[in-house]
């Protein structure tokens, strides 16, 4: 099963947030990061688009979703925290090729490494292995 994992889009920083940070929003950068999703993935098949369900995440791929005609499906398995097994489960489970938007730990935990906010991995997930294909640089 191929998974584009998106790492989500820039939010500003954690710190000059006040409140809960599960609502903290995309900045300017994020929103133009999160626009360039569409022509990044625009040729690449996908029927699904997943999130966790944090506004920033959801935001990164909202105009994705909006311009493939697809909603955006709430995931907690890919919330902040929820770690790699949960998330690991949803990808083979799946039926379809499919966007999932997640956290900056989700993707260290997947990749072994950082991610920049913004970036995709192309993953080929099967039931024995975990493979990345391709990295794909923010736009923004």
């Amino acid at each position: 099963m191929i998974v584009y994992l998106v790492r989500h889009a820039s939010a500003g920083a954690r710190a000059n947030w006040q409140g809960d940070d599960r609502l903290r929003p995309l900045d300017l950068r994020g929103l133009r990061q999160a626009e360039g999703l569409v022509d990044q993935l625009g040729r690449r098949q996908f029927d699904r688009i997943v999130s966790s369900p944090f506004v920033r995440c959801v935001e990164s791929v909202v105009p994705l979703a909006m311009a493939r005609g697809l909603a955006v499906e709430h995931e907690d398995a890919l919330a902040e925290g929820a770690g790699a097994d949960a998330a690991l489960a949803l990808f083979r489970s799946a039926t379809v090729p499919l966007v999932a938007c997640v956290h900056g730990d989700l993707c260290q935990e997947l990749l072994g490494e950082k991610t920049k906010k913004g970036s995709t991995t192309v993953l080929e997930v099967t039931a024995r292995r975990l493979e990345a294909l391709e990295r794909l640089l923010p736009q923004a």
